[in-house]
Formats: C-alpha cells, sequence, structure tokens
C-alpha cells in the first residue's frame, strides 16, 4: 500500500463512520414512512428514478469511459446490493416485521461476510471469528423468537435475504480491480433499480404517476438525502478505504439507531428479547473482530487510482 492509499483509508474518520451508521439506519424508517403511502413500490420506483436523472448529468463523460466488465458489475451489484436489499427490506417490513428486527437481522451481514471471506477475498477466518459467527446467529433467534407471531416466518425470510443480496453486493464490488466513481456506480445502480421496481409498481396500483400528497414527497425525499446518497454513497465510498469486514462492522452499528428511531417516531415497542439479542450479537462481533483484511485489489492497467474518488 503506498503513501496516497494509506492517507485515503485514514480520511475515513469517525465522523464519516458515524454517518454512514446513522443514514444507513434511516432507509428502515423510510420503509416505514413509504408504508404510510398507497404504494410502497411506487414510492421506491420514484426514489431511484428520480435520483438516477439528478446524477446523470454530474456523471456522464465517467459513465462513457466505462468498458463493459465494469458496467456489468455494476449491473450486478445495483440487482443484488441496491434492488435485492431494499426490496426484500422493504417487503418485509411491509409484511409486518418490526423495523429494529429487521435491522438486527440484515446486520449480520459483517458475520456472514466472514463466512465469505476465505473464499472470495482471500481472508483467514479463524476458529474464534466462526464462534462469533454463531454467537451472533444465536443473538438474532432470541430478537426474533419473542416476535415471531407479530409477521409470517416468510417475512422474516425476506430480512435474511436482504442481508445475503448485500453481502454478495459488497464481496463483487471490493473484489474489483478497476473500481467505478461512487456517484456513477450509484448512477447505474439507482437506474437497475428503478428498471426493476417499475413492474411491482405497476402491479400495485392503477398509475406509476407520483402521489400528490406529503406523505409520498416526504417518503421519497427521505429515501434520496439520507438512505440513498447519504447511506449508499457512504457505503461504498468506505468501502473504497478500509476492508469490506471493516465496512460491513459498522452496519451492525444500525439496529439500535433503528430501534429508537422507530420508537420515537411511530411508537414501536423497545423489547426486552431484541435488546438481549442485540447485546449478544454485539458479543459476536467482538470474538470476529480482527478478520484478516484483505488489501485493496490491484489496479488494472488503465485504470486510474484517482479516479475513485471522481464522479
Amino acid at each position: 500500500m503506498n503513501i496516497r492509499q494509506r492517507v485515503r483509508q485514514t480520511d475515513a474518520t469517525p465522523a464519516f463512520e458515524v454517518g454512514l451508521v446513522i443514514c444507513w439506519s434511516s432507509g428502515f424508517i423510510g420503509g416505514l414512512l413509504a408504508s404510510e403511502t398507497s404504494s410502497i413500490y411506487l414510492v421506491l420506483f420514484w426514489r431511484f428514478l428520480l435520483l438516477a436523472l439528478l446524477l446523470l448529468p454530474f456523471t456522464v463523460l465517467a459513465l462513457t469511459r466505462l468498458d463493459r466488465r465494469q458496467l456489468t458489475v455494476q449491473t450486478g451489484v445495483g440487482l443484488l446490493g441496491m434492488f435485492g436489499y431494499t426490496a426484500s427490506v422493504i417487503s418485509a417490513i411491509k409484511f409486518g416485521v418490526p423495523a429494529g428486527t429487521v435491522a438486527l437481522i440484515a446486520a449480520l451481514q459483517p458475520l456472514a461476510a466472514a463466512a465469505l471471506a476465505g473464499t472470495v477475498l482471500s481472508e483467514i477466518v479463524s476458529p474464534r471469528q466462526w464462534l462469533g459467527l454463531g454467537v451472533g446467529f444465536f443473538g438474532v433467534f432470541l430478537a426474533v423468537s419473542g416476535a415471531v407471531d407479530a409477521a409470517p416466518v416468510w417475512a422474516y425470510a425476506l430480512a435474511f435475504l436482504s442481508m445475503l443480496c448485500l453481502v454478495v453486493a459488497t464481496l463483487v464490488a471490493k473484489a474489483q480491480s478497476c473500481p467505478v466513481p461512487v456517484l456513477s456506480s450509484l448512477t447505474i445502480q439507482c437506474a437497475v433499480s428503478a428498471v426493476l421496481y417499475l413492474p411491482l409498481a405497476i402491479a400495485a396500483g392503477e398509475s406509476v404517476l407520483p402521489e400528490a400528497n406529503w406523505s409520498f414527497v416526504y417518503a421519497v425525499a427521505w429515501f434520496i438525502l439520507f438512505s440513498t446518497l447519504g447511506g449508499f454513497g457512504l457505503y461504498w465510498a468506505t468501502l473504497r478505504r478500509t476492508s469490506a469486514t471493516r465496512v460491513s462492522s459498522l452496519i451492525y452499528l444500525t439496529p439500535p439507531v433503528t430501534a429508537i428511531w422507530a420508537w420515537a417516531m411511530f411508537g414501536q415497542p423497545l423489547t426486552l428479547g431484541a435488546a438481549l439479542g442485540f447485546v449478544i450479537c454485539l458479543l459476536g462481533v467482538h470474538l470476529s473482530k480482527g478478520m484478516g483484511s484483505r488489501p485493496a485489489a490491484p489496479i488494472r492497467p488503465g485504470c486510474s487510482d484517482a479516479g475513485v474518488s471522481s464522479c
């Protein structure tokens, strides 16, 4: 790692990471806001369509420089990490899983990423880290067992699916030897997500025109500013500066923030089981600390390392 790479990693300050945790938590709250509209999928369609159109003037030149492989990878990352993740999370919340519980299940990502890192990113996972994986899953079991009657079992499966989608997208993005600038990747991923949400929005209502009411505008604006630009933007930007495991571990801190927001804004109860499950999951993450970090993938010839921070 050269001096510039070290400086870039150092620049991922605590404030940067705190912003990621807060903004990532906002996505679960956005799901609750969107559930107050006539069609949650219509909200998500306009969330991604508007942001793709807003970003395009700033990224069009960078997009024309991408090769077919980069476009294919970003399309896949958008399919899994943005559409697959958000659709699963929102659907789980829509069908009755508490937002805090969805966040807790999704926060198993660092442990699942560790389990796959050995194969995908050549990171060594020790027996202690495997123990942490088991402890983390036990914590999630405690958190959801007390509320399993609140929603169908398959709705909880959607929450687990969201976590798996983001894990795969994270590993694929981290493994790339020629990273795509953050805003350019967001443009592609938002466009892909908008296309995929369109049939869902059509199936959910008679029209894909935006609703002319405050609830709809509030939900779309919340998603664009906090959850997408803030959440996904900071997620991919931080992934450029540190290991996949480090970034994933930050996501683990979102459940308490989400639960507090859901309690303050919507009156969702803070249960003892969820609190105990979070503490046990936190122990699991502590046991998994010290996972081998993988150096950034070698930059392919023709790729500009400086381009990582550009549009």
